[in-house]
């Protein structure tokens, strides 16, 4: 088991039986349950929508070169830079770059899970940089020096109480601030920020082929200060959120809104089509798209796992999931938690150390059931664990137990032989550790099924 391996098994032991992270998270994920039963009602038939996304992505992850070629062509026309970054090193540096070149000294960022993934943040700030996340969430989780805990709702793990501690600890507020105080007080202070940085930094929900668009939805509008103000916007979008057409996003949009936070739509949804133009007044003076890999193109080279690509990062699949629910987002260790983070995590994080994620799963399905854009995430999960055996990720241990329970059940004559006291020994030799410290391992019955259906026949015969 390496280092990866055991500190999930550590952590998923002792936060699974924290209670009060499961009253949070099942108080917060009911919330969202219920407002994704109200914005159902916009679907007349939200299968068919389903269905839609999914072909419409599918054929953009299978054709993925000719349309990010055409994005390119059309961004540039209008004076944006496309800048494609193998992985995170390069993407970090031609950032940084982007950055010393301007002189600039503040940044701030709209919530993006692809900054996470190349830790910019950590870069810029080693780089005497001021860095500002502006999402509400993502300004709490920073500011608390911890990473986010969800995809989509970044503080999920904190409490009202816990944010006003925090911010009595940081700026001084009153402990018993009310969430409305604390909201207008990062307003304030967020807004001096906007108007004095020099760089801001979002990710991109989609990204419009034919348009040379990048779209981005929001619900806050630090999305738009952040491009608004700066003199440079710089947007870094993994290469997988291209899709065909501006008329594709009126199935998009409300597929993402109704998934990810059951609105029937996002607050604030801007296509960006780069920097500003002589007759526009406001918005930033270059503008920049980075286009990362990082290890995307070896998850297109997989014949199954590549439909993971498909994902529009909505947080559905977590917030379905019964494993994310009892073990939370941090103890996957990796950006991308829940079953996507199972799916991908392992290819980019490294597959040797990383593919236990795969095993967190019940295999119930239901992720598969509300992914908005059909990525069968179960079968994709076995997909994985297969590939995990087949490259031999497994334990010498765990490879003899699973040789030997097959030797046993293809040899009918291996099941019955033995009586039920040896049966039993075994069980509690092999299968204790397995099975856990907090479950009752099963006993097995002193007479199988076979024979007491032989018991019985022969009575039966005998009357």
């Amino acid at each position: 088991m390496n280092q990866a391996h055991h500190k999930f098994n550590e952590d998923a032991g002792k936060r699974s039986f924290d209670k009060e992270q499961r009253r949070r998270l099942n108080f917060n994920i009911g919330k969202y349950d219920a407002a994704v039963i109200r914005g159902l009602s916009q679907f007349q038939n939200l299968e068919l929508a389903k269905r839609r996304a999914a072909n419409i992505k599918y054929k953009v992850i299978n054709n993925l070169d000719k349309y990010l070629v055409e994005f390119e062509n059309n961004f540039e026309r209008r004076g944006g830079k496309v800048i494609w970054a193998t992985g995170e090193k390069e993407a970090q540096k031609e950032i940084l770059n982007i950055i010393k070149k301007a002189k600039a000294q503040v940044i701030v960022k709209q919530k993006s899970m692809i900054s996470e993934e190349i830790e910019i943040n950590e870069v810029l700030e080693k780089n005497k940089r001021e860095v500002f996340e502006t999402d509400l969430g993502e300004f709490i989780v920073q500011i608390a020096g911890e990473k986010p805990y969800h995809i989509v709702t970044p503080a999920m793990h904190k409490s009202k109480e816990d944010v006003a501690r925090l911010f009595h600890e940081k700026f001084g507020m009153p402990e018993s601030s009310k969430p409305e105080e604390i909201t207008l007080f990062v307003r304030e202070k967020l807004r001096k920020e906007f108007i004095r940085a020099d760089v801001g930094i979002t990710g991109g929900n989609f990204l419009v082929a034919d348009m040379g668009a990048v779209v981005l939805t929001e619900n806050e509008g630090n999305g738009l200060l952040s491009i608004a103000f700066p003199r440079i916007h710089i947007a870094v979008v993994g290469i997988e959120k291209i899709i065909p057409s501006l008329d594709d996003l009126d199935l998009f949009l409300p597929l993402l809104a109704h998934h990810g936070t059951g609105q029937y739509i996002t607050v604030y949804n801007n296509i960006l089509l780069g920097p500003r133009t002589e007759w526009e007044i406001d918005g930033p003076e270059e503008m920049y798209v980075i286009l990362l890999d990082n290890h995307r193109t070896d998850v297109l080279k997989l014949k199954e796992q590549r439909k993971a690509l498909s994902c529009i990062r909505c947080g559905a699949c977590l917030n379905g999931c019964p494993v994310y629910k009892s073990v939370g987002g941090y103890t996957y260790g990796a950006v991308y938690s829940g079953p996507i983070g199972s799916v991908i995590s392992p290819h980019f994080k490294g597959f040797k150390e990383y593919n236990h994620l795969s095993f967190a799963s019940s295999l119930c399905g239901k992720c598969t059931e509300v992914c908005p854009v059909k990525i069968p995430l179960h079968e994709l999960l076995l997909h994985n664990r297969a590939e995990a055996v087949s490259k031999k990720h497994i334990s010498f241990f765990w490879k003899k137990v699973n040789s030997g329970w097959r030797m046993v059940m293809m040899n009918r004559w291996m099941l019955d032989k033995p009586g039920s006291k040896l049966k039993n020994r075994t069980i509690n030799r092999f299968g204790k550790k397995l099975w856990g410290p907090r479950r009752v391992l099963p006993k097995v019955a002193t007479k199988s099924f076979k024979e007491l259906w032989k018991e019985r026949s022969e009575s039966s015969q005998n009357t």
